[in-house]
């Protein structure tokens, strides 16, 4: 009997009144949100401006999400083509069921598109933003812990996951490889991020190097999942994918580096020049200010050399005032005493 284990929610819907917030969806968005806020961040790093990585994500994202359900559909389509399935269900994307491998191909092909419409090279764009893309999948599958899908094998481990009766599942205790892709996705964009600072990588290779991190771990955590799937010479379907997508990342790593080494030293054209002008008005208007200080210095003397002369007229003024009597009489003095002395003389 396990004592310890990982409880599912009962429901993967809250109901707001007539607002359903479904759990699924509410991660994807989350994720979504961290991989534009945190590719800003280092889009803004290496010398973009900051909107760009959200401006050519709203082309990105959307690509994503479509690509994402039509790896699903197709390579699960027996669960909506089939004999007494309901073909509309392919399209209730908020059930659960979105294929990383296909969000990332035609998210590329929309970020590309972005990317062109900006004058901006994909490669840097996607290696500013591979280690969020890594964060928005760690988030984005606790969606199928609220869903309660893609477990494991049976397990009575502390940290084994429980799962209720519920339509094509069995009750009971099974590997949480939601968890172990999600606390490896943290891992993956922390790798990156180290590896892009010690590195200097660019050109695609940040991107690569997710890529093949990822798959590194997708293959084993695959490997364990009970939920149906199509098998190619034994292994599951996303098994061999995860193969080949890690050589071909590997690969591009390997010649990229040999053909285009170092980093782009440009990653956004006229990113610096609108900087630079921003530096440029900011010190005129240091400087209009300066001028209008001593502006108002230069007003102020003259107010204070006139209030100084005035003063002085003043004293002076009063000075003679009180001198006044005193000096006549001295002078009329003099004037009566000059011609005694002429006469004696």
């Amino acid at each position: 009997m396990n004592l310890a284990f990982i409880p599912s929610p009962s429901t993967g819907v809250i109901d707001l009144g007539p607002i359903p917030l479904r759990g699924y969806a509410f991660c994807i968005i989350i994720g979504v949100f961290v991989a534009v806020w945190f590719g800003n961040k280092r889009w803004v790093a290496r010398g973009g401006r900051s909107g760009t990585v959200a401006d050519i994500a709203v082309w990105a994202v959307p690509f994503g999400l479509v690509g994402g359900r039509l790896y699903h559909v197709i390579t699960d389509y027996q669960l909506y083509f089939s004999d007494g399935e309901n073909w509309v269900d392919a399209f209730k994307i908020w059930e659960g069921g979105l294929g990383i491998w296909g969000a990332i191909a035609l998210g590329a092909v929309g970020a590309w598109i972005g990317c062109r419409r900006r004058g901006i090279p994909l490669p840097a764009w996607a290696d500013a933003l591979a280690p969020g893309i890594a964060l928005a999948q760690a988030i984005g599958r606790w969606g199928n812990w609220f869903n309660q899908e893609l477990y494991g094998k049976p397990t009575d481990l502390p940290w084994a996951l429980k799962i209720s009766e519920g339509p094509n599942r069995v009750a009971g205790t099974y590997h949480p490889t939601f968890l172990y892709e999600s606390l490896w996705c943290v891992g993956v964009a922390l790798l990156v991020v180290w590896a892009d600072r010690r590195f200097k990588l660019g050109h695609g290779r940040v991107f690569a190097l997710y890529v093949a991190a990822y798959c590194a771990g997708r293959a084993w955590i695959e490997y364990m999942r009970v939920d149906e799937a199509h098998h190619v010479l034994g292994l599951r379907l996303n098994v061999w994918t995860a193969i080949i997508v890690f050589v071909l990342a590997v690969v591009y790593i390997v010649i990229s580096a040999k053909v285009r080494p170092g980093r782009e030293e440009i990653v956004e054209p006229g990113a610096s020049d609108t900087d630079a002008e921003g530096d440029a008005d900011a010190k005129d208007a240091d400087a209009k200010d300066g001028d209008a200080k001593d502006g108002d210095a230069k007003d102020a003397e003259p107010d204070a050399t006139d209030t100084a002369t005035d003063t002085d007229t003043d004293t002076d003024t009063e000075v003679k005032a009180e001198a006044g009597p005193g000096d006549g009489e001295t002078g009329d003095a003099e004037k009566d005493g000059a011609p005694e002395a002429a006469k004696k003389l």
